[in-house]
């Protein structure tokens, strides 16, 4: 719901529109404002946590995350549907790291991959089935039930949780860092609402720079806080782990790529083809549907070949696969852009699960809520980098290319899809630190197996 929820208004937007009498690209504040809320509370989701209980937060965060919905739905205007939006996002902010949370807490580590598999499915799906989604229901029922079809899943998610989960809480009772809490915040906001302005047209470049350099600013000094606090907000001790370091810094590469891949794959089917946007919205399903092919072969490769050749030779075909994108054209026959997005999308998949694998497999019990907050701080980032990358290299293209006139062509997609592949093969310069039998408790490989 969380994450779908994020992508799902983007194709529904002329018809709110008219239902708010506004203009569509007003309502660009819905996601905005639910982006951002995500972003100012979610620090202060691994402290809530240990604090309550991690089902009681998890159910009430659905409870919140529902009733938000239930409130957009109903929503006869731009101000009740942006304030509806901002509690969603509070409720997001602590539904899923804290989900994600009360598994790392009560897995195995000889089941934590398999477990990690299937908690990192959605986050590939739902930015690309989200859009293709929120078109169809807006246009053969209406636009009110992207939300209100949130409420039965809510049902089932509060009910299983309080049936399943184990109510974990810290031993330990940490006093909230609330210094942290008001310097990661803005820091967040400020980042995020950045990112958000360089993907957006008609954005000014001063703006741009303020919320990104207050935003850097302000995280500048939570850090320097964080490395001062007896217990602070952020838990930067865990970076001191290599393979924590390693999906963190190198990881950031992937996500960032992955996450401009659907960006920018749209707007070139769209305008550098000149294909309409529900055979767009298909082929995009292309990498969808790669990703759930390789669900099922996931753990048997990382048993096979274990985290650092997976993520080197993966994360190269990545790269290739991102960058291969370049060759297409409006000649290009859809089989061959659908075997092309297929393979991107197992590589999406293989490479998603591998990283959120191997970020928890040595982080003591002790240091997990502290790492799982500062992994969903980042993935966040990332996520907001992909699209600003994306546009920011639609831009350089834009401002470099050797032609005359204006407007985006496929020459500038080229461009864009090179450089995009490029950052996604830099992040394997990370994976080479990697010892070959990095995590082999979790992934089951050892160097005989593979040979």
């Amino acid at each position: 719901m969380e994450l779908l929820d994020g992508t799902i208004i983007a194709t529904a937007l002329p018809q709110m529109a008219a239902s708010f009498r506004t203009n569509p690209i007003d309502l660009n504040i819905g996601m905005t404002a639910y982006m951002l809320a995500v972003a100012v509370f979610l620090p202060a989701s691994g402290w809530v946590a240990d604090r309550f209980g991690s089902r009681t937060v998890f159910a009430t965060a659905i409870v919140v995350f529902s009733v938000a919905s239930i409130l957009c739905g109903l929503s006869g205007g731009l101000e009740t549907f942006t304030a509806a939006r901002i509690l969603q996002g509070m409720g997001g902010a602590m539904m899923v790291p804290v989900g994600r949370l009360a598994v790392l807490n009560h897995t195995p580590k000889t089941e934590l991959m398999r477990s990690i598999a299937y908690i990192t499915w959605p986050s590939l799906a739902a930015p690309i089935i989200g859009p293709p989604l929120g078109g169809f229901i807006a246009t053969y029922a209406s636009w009110h039930w992207i939300f209100f079809l949130n409420v039965p899943i809510g049902v089932a998610g509060v009910v299983l949780a309080l049936a399943l989960l184990p109510d974990h809480k810290s031993p330990e009772q940490k006093p909230l860092d609330g210094l942290g809490f008001a310097l990661t915040a803005p820091a967040l906001f400020g980042l995020m609402y950045g990112f958000d302005l360089v993907g957006r047209p008609g954005s000014t470049l001063q703006t741009t720079l303020l919320f990104l350099v207050g935003g850097s600013i302000a995280a500048a000094a939570a850090v320097r806080h964080a490395r001062r606090h007896p217990h602070p907000l952020l838990d930067l001790s865990v970076l001191k782990v290599p393979t924590y370091a390693v999906t963190t810094w190198g990881g950031s590469m992937f996500r960032i790529a992955i996450g401009a891949a659907p960006f920018l794959l749209p707007l070139l089917f769209q305008i550098g083809f000149g294909r309409n946007a529900f055979v767009s919205g298909l082929l995009v399903l292309s990498l969808f549907a790669g990703n759930v092919a390789m669900k099922p072969l996931t753990t048997r490769i990382l048993r096979r070949f274990g985290f650092r050749r997976v993520l080197i030779a993966n994360g190269l075909a990545l790269g290739v696969s991102i960058a291969a994108c370049a060759f297409f054209s409006a000649s290009t026959p859809t089989i061959p852009i659908v075997i092309v997005l297929f393979a991107s999308g197992m590589s999406r998949s293989l490479q998603f699960t591998a990283l959120n694998t191997l970020a928890f497999a040595d982080i003591p019990k002790s240091q997990m809520s502290g790492a799982n907050t500062l992994a969903s701080m980042v993935q966040q980032l990332n996520a907001g980098l992909g699209i600003a990358g994306g546009a920011l290299a639609l831009r350089l293209a834009l401002l470099f290319g050797l032609r005359s006139g204006e407007g985006l062509v496929s020459d500038d997609f080229r461009v864009a899809f090179v450089v995009v592949g490029g950052v996604a093969c830099l992040g394997v310069l990370h994976c080479l630190k990697l010892s070959p039998t990095a995590a082999a408790e979790v992934s089951g490989h050892s160097e005989s197996s593979s040979r």
